[in-house]
């Protein structure tokens, strides 16, 4: 169900409807948008007793809501969400969704201080705005590259000070989930974990900004249920990402599945990126793939960069060289005002501006 506030509704009875609501024995979701604010209910297994919400002052309707993601849907919500981040230093403020682009941009995993930093300094100066890099790597071998843990985290920490990007990095589990909240700006749960209910709840207890990746082989409706898992324990911060599928083709890592971002734009109000990294996992794959997701709706780019990407622990051939990186930036630059939208990028400039 959702409650319709009237276009002149106060904060007291907003208040007071959310009230009415819990006292009912349901959990109040208040969204406010640019018109007006619509209050979500969830907990409910039947209809709810229309008339004594709809008396309620301020109150304008009450509609049953017929898709099972309620919250993250356009029916809850018709405004685009936008997640703001606040300037750091003399770096401008940030957004993920909206008008302005966002681009996330780091390596897989952080290796060492020397280039966690070298790689940061590279992104930020062709404009990125968040810097990515694991720290703990769910990996297919138990042999491979697992992470620095909480040293990566205090080392991305020090490149958030250094060079004002925000930092995005992947919790794997409960137990990491709370190290990655302290320490980073956005908490990602990775396409493996994306139907780990328990965490993406952990999440949803969070008054942090969650990126939530697709599952390999996850619908639209079940991509959405994942957002909705989140936003119904009261964390509405939430981003999708897309970053491909498994199926036969064999010629790319994943298969890329772009029509996924105007299917999601039609139905829902959360941000969404594209991940042409892991979307393709070939290096001469990203640049394109990065332009036809701007082209197709996306919010932002996420992306895999490193400087030595033929010694990295972790995915080195779907990296794409600091070079690369500022050709991609040039053309998104290029291509945002075709489709609407803009690429800020901020102040470019490196290391000595601290």
């Amino acid at each position: 169900m959702l409650v319709v506030m009237k276009a002149q509704a106060t904060q007291e009875e907003i208040q007071a409807v959310c009230e009415h609501i819990e006292q009912l024995g349901f959990r109040a979701h208040p969204l406010p948008g640019a018109q007006r604010t619509a209050i979500g209910i969830t907990g409910n297994q039947g209809e709810v007793d229309r008339g004594n919400l709809e008396a309620l002052s301020g109150v304008a309707e009450v509609i049953r809501v017929s898709k099972a993601y309620k919250l993250a849907s356009r029916d809850v919500k018709e405004e685009d969400t936008v997640i703001r981040f606040a300037g750091i230093g003399n770096h401008p403020d940030a957004a993920i969704g909206g008008r302005n682009l966002a681009i996330i941009a780091g390596p897989c995993s952080v290796e060492s201080r020397e280039q966690a930093f070298a790689i940061a300094e590279l992104v930020a100066a062709s404009g990125a705005q968040f810097f990515r890099g694991g720290a703990y790597k769910p990996r297919t071998s138990p042999y491979a590259f697992q992470g620095l843990g909480v040293e990566a985290l205090r080392i991305m920490a020090e490149v958030r000070e250094r060079f004002g990007l925000r930092i995005v990095t992947e919790a794997i589990d409960n137990e990491t989930l709370d190290l990655v909240a302290e320490w980073a700006d956005v908490v990602q749960i990775g396409a493996r974990n994306m139907q780990n209910f328990s965490l993406l709840k952990r999440a949803g207890q969070l008054r942090k900004p969650v990126l939530i990746k697709r599952g390999l082989s996850a619908t639209l409706e079940e991509f959405l249920m994942s957002a909705e898992y989140v936003m119904s324990e009261g964390n509405y911060q939430v981003i999708l990402c897309e970053r491909g599928v498994r199926t036969f083709a064999d010629h790319t890592r994943n298969t890329l599945d772009l029509s996924i971002i105007p299917a999601v734009r039609r139905v829902s109000h959360l941000p969404i990126l594209v991940d042409p990294s892991h979307g393709t996992g070939k290096r001469d794959s990203v640049l394109p793939m990065a332009r036809a997701a701007v082209a197709s709706g996306a919010d932002g780019i996420m992306v895999e960069v490193h400087d030595h990407p033929e010694k990295a622990l972790s995915d080195g051939p779907q990296s794409i060289y600091p070079g690369q990186f500022a050709v991609m930036m040039d053309e998104l630059e290029k291509i945002a005002p075709v489709v609407g939208r803009n690429l800020p990028r901020g102040i470019r400039i490196g290391a000595g501006a601290a």
